[in-house]
């Protein structure tokens, strides 16, 4: 989390939230943004929103994959895996909205450590 003194905008909980509802136009818009990317609370949110949903969507066609070889049936179960990762990031979106910033395993650590936040 960023500093205590930082003054969150409504524009900033707005734009952080639809991050991940919206991830890669919106982070995008973000993180090219000259005077989006200087406010510290849209930089971590799109930048973790956009990795987190590069995951999400590669963990998505990789079980899908994997699973559909094994059997149809399994497949047909884990067709409610996208709406519950879907569930997720409306869930990450409403934390933002929130004015919070909050960590995601694995990848908070992994978009700190890369210095993107």
């Amino acid at each position: 989390p960023m500093a205590a003194a930082e003054e969150i905008t409504d524009n900033d909980r707005l734009l952080s939230a639809l991050a991940y509802i919206i991830p890669i136009i919106v982070s995008v818009i973000i993180l090219v943004s000259a005077e989006n990317k200087q406010r510290p609370f849209q930089r971590y949110h799109a930048v973790q929103a956009l990795v987190a949903d590069i995951v999400v969507w590669v963990v998505v066609v990789l079980l899908s994959c994997a699973l559909g070889a094994v059997s149809f049936f399994i497949a047909g179960l884990c067709g409610i895996l996208p709406w519950f990762l879907l569930l997720i990031l409306l869930y990450w979106a409403w934390q933002a909205y929130q004015g919070k910033y909050f960590t995601i395993p694995v990848i908070t650590d992994f978009i700190r450590q890369q210095k993107w936040v």
